[in-house]
C-alpha cells in the first residue's frame, strides 16, 4: 500500500503529522506500506534568499498568512485538520508532546521549492526510505535547528549526512525542477488543499491527525485501491481538472508532454485549444481549432470554440459561419 504525504516542510503540522504517522506505522500490522512524500506549498511567495522571522519586514505578511508570533502557523493551508483551528494549545506545546521540543520554532521564512526538489531526487535515487529520512532531516533543520533550508549548502549537507552526497550536484544542475512544478499542479488537480494530507488510493485524510485516526484511515483505505489508469490518461484528467479550477496555464504545463507524444489525438488537442483560449493565447487556439474542424467538420463544440476565438480576434465574419454551424448541429450552442 502506498501512502502519499502531500506536505510542505515549512509547515509545522507537516512535521507533527509525520511523527504521528510514524507512530501509527510502528504498530501497523496490515499489508506492507511505502511512504511517498509529495510537494505542497503553503507560502509560494517566500523569498529567495530566505529572510529571518525576528524583526523581519515580512512580519505583517506572515500575520496575514496566519503565522502567529513568527513561530506558529494556523492557516487553512497548514493545519491540524481540514477546518480552522480553534481553542488548540500553541503548536510549540503540541510539538513538544511529539518529541520535537524544546528548541521549537522556525528561524527563517524560506522557500521550500529546492527542499521539495531534494525529496523528489532522494526518492528517484534512493527510494522511499531515503526520502523519508531526508524529510525528517529537512524539517528538523527548519523547526528545531534554526537552519535555512532554502540554502544550497544546507540541503547539500543534509543529503550528505543521509548518504546521498550526489544531491548537491543534482540540485545545482536544476534536477527535478520540472517534476516538482508538475507535482504541485497534480496535487491541485486532485484537490489537495491542506498540509499535510495523506492520500491512499482515492481516499484522503487532511491534517495532522492522531495516530489512532491515521490507523483507522489506513484500515479503511486498504484493499480499496482504484484501478490504475495509464499515465497519459491520468495526466489528461489532471489537466481537465485544472481547467475546471480555472488554471489554464497549469493545464498547459501538464499537456505539453502529451502534445509532444500524442499531438494527433483530438482529445488532447481540443483540451489544449480550450486552455489556449482561456489563457488568451488566441492565435494558438485558432490555429489548433482550425485544424480540428478541418479533420472533424461535424465537431460542433470545436466549431463553437473556434467561432468564439475568432470573435475575440475581431474576425467576426469568419466567426459567424462557425457559430451558425455549431448552433445548427447542437441547438443549445445557438443560445
Amino acid at each position: 500500500m502506498r501512502i502519499e504525504i502531500w506536505a510542505d516542510p515549512v509547515c509545522p503540522w507537516a512535521y507533527i503529522g509525520k511523527r504521528r504517522l510514524d507512530k501509527a506505522l510502528a504498530d501497523w500490522d496490515g499489508e506492507p506500506v511505502e511512504v511517498l512524500w509529495q510537494p505542497f506549498r503553503i507560502d509560494p511567495t517566500a523569498p529567495v534568499p530566505a529572510t529571518p522571522f525576528e524583526g523581519s519586514a515580512a512580519d505583517e505578511l506572515l500575520s496575514d498568512l496566519g503565522i502567529l508570533g513568527n513561530r506558529d502557523y494556523a492557516g487553512a493551508a497548514c493545519a491540524i485538520g481540514p477546518g480552522p483551528v480553534t481553542q488548540a494549545p500553541p503548536i510549540a506545546e503540541i510539538a513538544a508532546a511529539e518529541g520535537l521540543g524544546p528548541n521549537w520554532g522556525a528561524a527563517w521564512r524560506a522557500s521550500s521549492h529546492d527542499a521539495h526538489r531534494l525529496l523528489a531526487l532522494a526518492h528517484r535515487h534512493g527510494g522511499a526510505e531515503l526520502q523519508h529520512t531526508l524529510a525528517e532531516a529537512v524539517m528538523k533543520a527548519h523547526f528545531t535547528e534554526g537552519r535555512d533550508i532554502s540554502h544550497p549548502e544546507t540541503l547539500a549537507q543534509l543529503a550528505t549526512d543521509a548518504g546521498f552526497p550526489e544531491a548537491a550536484a543534482l540540485l545545482a544542475d536544476g534536477a527535478a525542477d520540472q517534476q516538482v512544478k508538475e507535482l504541485l499542479l497534480i496535487g491541485k488537480a486532485r484537490g489537495v488543499a491542506t498540509s499535510p494530507t495523506l492520500v491512499v488510493g482515492g481516499q484522503a485524510l487532511a491534517g495532522a491527525q492522531s495516530p489512532e485516526t491515521i490507523t483507522r484511515f489506513l484500515r479503511d483505505a486498504a484493499g480499496q485501491q482504484p484501478r490504475q489508469l495509464p499515465a497519459e490518461v491520468e495526466r489528461l484528467r489532471y489537466a481537465e481538472a485544472l481547467m475546471d479550477k480555472r488554471d489554464p496555464l497549469g493545464a498547459l504545463t501538464l499537456l505539453r508532454p502529451l502534445l509532444d507524444e500524442y499531438g494527433d489525438e483530438p482529445s488532447v488537442r481540443l483540451l489544449a485549444a480550450r486552455a489556449y483560449f482561456a489563457s488568451a493565447q488566441l492565435g494558438r487556439a485558432a490555429a489548433m481549432l482550425e485544424e480540428l474542424v478541418a479533420q472533424s467538420p461535424d465537431d460542433s463544440y470545436a466549431r463553437l470554440l473556434l467561432g468564439r476565438t475568432l470573435t475575440r480576434q475581431g474576425r467576426t465574419e469568419e466567426a459567424a459561419v462557425h457559430l451558425a454551424l455549431a448552433g445548427a448541429m447542437t441547438p443549445e450552442y445557438a443560445k
